[in-house]
């Protein structure tokens, strides 16, 4: 598990690093409201610390072992010699087992790597999509010398992360094997033992691959904040619609209403590249501009969640 905890604990630093730099939050792939880029790594690291104790967990319940005869019945060698063998493996005893141990435990372990795998999918293809030329607020590290493409020298992929991207689909393809495997015929026949000779150790190995070019784009990594700054300001100030709306509101106007005169300003800067701000100031005169328009209140409740990342360095 050491690199399932490297990654984590480079999330961690990283995550730490960044706490209050801000950047635009983005729901379907739309700028929202700002949120930090150490937010975002907190999520993932701590998505990483659930991985690792799935993982943990899913290997614990796989270490049993069998020696129970043909059939399980014991008819040609007694328990006490089973206890005595799992004892000196190190290995739980099987309760009741058949010529074999029962697929379900080599099932959790496949369907749990490749949950760690989609975690690591998941942070791969944000890295791709930070990375991309028009957003450009993370690079992934590029070597010296390092091509980005044979015929456009001026390029820099995103290939790691591509790489965990895609290996994360093999990861899924192996666990449908393992579920596949469940269903042996009567007390055991080999059409799981087969696959699992390729799928076992493939999707370890695969894993910890991925862990390990994960690692390296995290600490790695290139972090353009000067290009977050800029690129919260895209929408000329409307992600501060729902600051706005819930002034209006409180100020005493329905929400309706409200909604209605944010929604019609909000959109207009956006479209039109004129200030939201001087919009809704001539809207709606009895906002306090300075109140609503603060990036700080985006900022007042970070350190306290940024402090529960010391619960994963314990």
């Amino acid at each position: 598990m050491r690199g399932a905890r490297a990654y984590r604990d480079a999330l961690v630093a990283r995550a730490r690093e960044f706490a209050e730099t801000l950047c635009v939050g983005r729901t379907h792939g739309v700028h929202a409201e700002p949120t930090t880029f150490g937010l975002r790594l907190a999520g993932f690291a701590f998505e990483a610390d659930r991985n690792l104790q799935r993982l943990t967990n899913a290997f614990e319940q796989m270490s049993v072992g069998k020696l129970s005869g043909a059939v399980g019945t014991y008819a040609s060698i007694p328990p006490s010699a089973e206890a005595r063998v799992m004892e000196a493996l190190g290995l739980a005893r099987e309760d009741i087992s058949t010529q074999v141990v029962p697929r379900d435990r080599h099932s959790v372990v496949l369907a749990r790597i490749a949950i760690a795998g989609g975690g690591l999918e998941r942070f791969g293809q944000e890295i791709r999509n930070l990375q991309r030329t028009e957003v450009r607020e993370v690079e992934e590290p590029f070597g010296s010398g390092q091509k980005g493409s044979s015929a456009m020298p001026h390029k820099r992929n995103p290939i790691l992360a591509e790489r965990i991207c895609g290996l994360a689909r093999v990861l899924r393809g192996y666990s449908q094997v393992g579920l596949e495997n469940i269903a042996l015929w009567h007390e055991r026949d080999i059409s799981h033992s087969g696959a699992e000779r390729v799928v076992l150790p493939d999707a370890t190995i695969a894993l910890d691959y991925m862990q390990h070019i994960a690692t390296r784009i995290v600490d790695g990594m290139t972090v353009y904040t000067d290009r977050m700054a800029e690129n919260i300001e895209l929408t000329h100030g409307a992600l501060f619609s729902q600051r706005a709306l819930t002034a209006l509101v409180e100020s005493g106007m329905t929400r309706d209403d409200a909604y209605r005169v944010v929604q019609e300003n909000a959109q207009r800067a956006w479209d039109e590249g004129t200030s939201f701000r001087e919009l809704i100031g001539a809207a709606a005169p009895q906002l306090d501009l300075d109140a609503v328009f603060d990036y700080s209140a985006y900022l007042k409740h970070v350190p306290e969640v940024m402090a529960r990342l010391d619960r994963l360095a314990a």
